[in-house]
């Protein structure tokens, strides 16, 4: 018997609902290089809409939005974006600003909230030297992935605004750009449109294929004269599609099924965080007071243990825990395998979405219990 499987490494690993499933068979489509696809156009319309941007595109990933918005915003080689340390434009693009777009990253520490220094942003900002780089964006994450799925404060969003905008500042203009992979996340955790998230933006992503379950895609907004720059650039990395309608209507969908739902996400995710916060553990641990959306890290205590080697465990089953009872099913053959994501970090990450239902809720919790209290018990023996 297949054992039960509770894969909580990603919202990426969504699958298509039956409705995206039907409205991709049935969607009208054009040729999209020709700027013919009204489906393409339905989405984009109501992307710029929802953000209360001009004009709006559809890009296969976040990766090339983000990559366009950089290269569009800096748009001489040399110039320089300043983003967090643990950005994923930083962290995990391959440095495609620097090896296409001939765009230098400078990072800030990024806080546990998300959020850096607004005081060192002001020092870093470069625009008189004709020894450096000509500062020309400073870019932020919303939610913040590697910070565990953190909301950036409105208020810390209001002074950034002004520290980037400042009009008595002598330098030349600096654009704002916000990876909201997962804004939609931070919307309804702050229970405000996205639109005023992002605001004071010159330019916003958004993602498709994480937690909104369609299959492919990414959306990018701002004004009109940014997209008509971006279109052309999305060209130019491969990006310009034919009848891509088919994928743009699953988004659709998402926009109109999945969005709503996504608060029942972060419940379940702290429903999860509770139970291992309750586990008293000297070895793991949560920050419970912050866990804020779909994304719950857990923390390893212990440098004895890495968080592949837990990972490792989560995915195994051993014939002890069948006999006592951490099961799927009530004749205790069917074991629990659970996925979660692991690198070189100090801790798991977990990401919760629409899919995971209360049961796999319940056996993830049991599966984890068991395996912490296995770990507390053979690293304290």
């Amino acid at each position: 018997m297949r054992p039960y499987t509770v894969d909580v490494r990603s919202d990426t690993v969504t699958q298509p609902t039956s409705d995206m499933r039907q409205a991709m068979a049935e969607a009208e489509v054009g040729d999209d290089v020709f700027g013919e696809d009204p489906t393409i156009k339905e989405l984009q319309d109501r992307s710029a809409r929802l953000f209360d941007k001009e004009a709006a595109l559809f890009v296969p990933s976040g990766t090339m939005a983000n990559l366009i918005a950089i290269m569009v915003h800096c748009h001489h080689r040399g110039a320089e974006a300043i983003v967090g340390d643990l950005s994923h434009t930083f962290l995990y693009e391959q440095g495609g600003a620097a090896q296409i777009g001939g765009v230098q990253l400078a990072t800030i520490k990024n806080e546990v909230d998300g959020t850096f220094s607004l005081s060192e942003l002001r020092n870093k900002i470069r625009y008189d030297d004709c020894h450096e780089p000509i500062t020309c964006l400073v870019s932020v994450e919303n939610t913040h992935n590697m910070c565990g799925g953190k909301v950036l404060p409105l208020e810390w969003l209001n002074e950034l605004v002004k520290v980037v905008k400042d009009p008595a500042a002598t330098h030349s203009p600096i654009a704002l750009h916000m990876d909201g992979a997962r804004i939609f996340n931070a919307a309804a955790a702050l229970k405000i449109p996205v639109a005023r998230i992002t605001r004071d933006f010159d330019s916003v992503c958004y993602c498709l294929s994480k937690g909104l379950s369609a299959p492919v895609g990414s959306v990018l907004m701002g004004s009109k004269a940014f997209i008509t720059q971006a279109h052309r650039l999305r060209k130019a990395l491969g990006g310009g599609m034919r009848q891509a309608g088919i994928l743009a209507a699953a988004g659709l969908v998402g926009l109109e099924t999945v969005v709503p739902r996504l608060s029942g996400d972060h419940q379940r995710t702290k429903r999860v965080a509770e139970a291992v916060h309750n586990l008293k553990s000297p070895n793991f641990t949560v920050d419970l007071p912050n866990v804020q959306t779909n994304i719950l890290l857990i923390d390893i205590l212990n440098s004895k243990l890495s968080s592949n080697e837990f990972c490792s465990r989560l995915k195994e089953i051993k014939p002890e825990e069948l006999e006592q009872g951490v099961t799927s099913d009530e004749a205790g053959k069917v074991g629990i395998v659970v996925q979660m994501s692991s690198r070189n970090w100090k801790y798991a990450r977990a990401v919760f979405y629409h899919q995971n239902t209360d049961k796999d809720i319940d056996m993830l919790i049991k599966k984890l219990t068991y395996v912490i209290k296995e770990f507390d018990s053979s690293l304290t023996a």
